[in-house]
């Protein structure tokens, strides 16, 4: 039987990895690409411009939602995406701290 242990670890590192994983696809990062170019985007729009069936976006779409990295309204057939921008400040400055805080002030090589 497996054991979970995300318990184990802090909030921020929980919710760094969560960031990590829903940005750890291309068609995630295309599709956020799309959605800072339109400010908000239908999904039949995103579908048009990205090589993939409109499910699978919408699938992508949902992970997205799903991390707190877009907002989304359904409105009968269409449903309207945009950027959350705070979420993305949040995270910026967040794996900013944790690459700082990483960083090895040693001249010695590490191999």
């Amino acid at each position: 039987m497996a054991i979970h242990k995300k318990q184990e670890f802090t909030s921020k590192e929980q919710e760094l990895s969560v960031f990590a994983k829903a940005l750890a696809h291309p068609a995630r990062i295309a599709i956020l690409k799309v959605l800072a170019q339109h400010n908000s985007c239908i999904c039949g729009e995103i579908v048009e411009v990205l090589p993939l069936a409109q499910s699978t976006v919408s699938q992508h779409l949902k992970e997205l939602k799903n991390a707190g990295l877009i907002d989304g309204t359904v409105d009968g057939p269409r449903s309207c995406y945009c950027i959350n921008w705070k979420a993305f400040e949040k995270f910026s400055n967040e794996f900013n701290t944790l690459f700082l805080n990483l960083k090895v002030k040693n001249d010695k090589a590490c191999c």
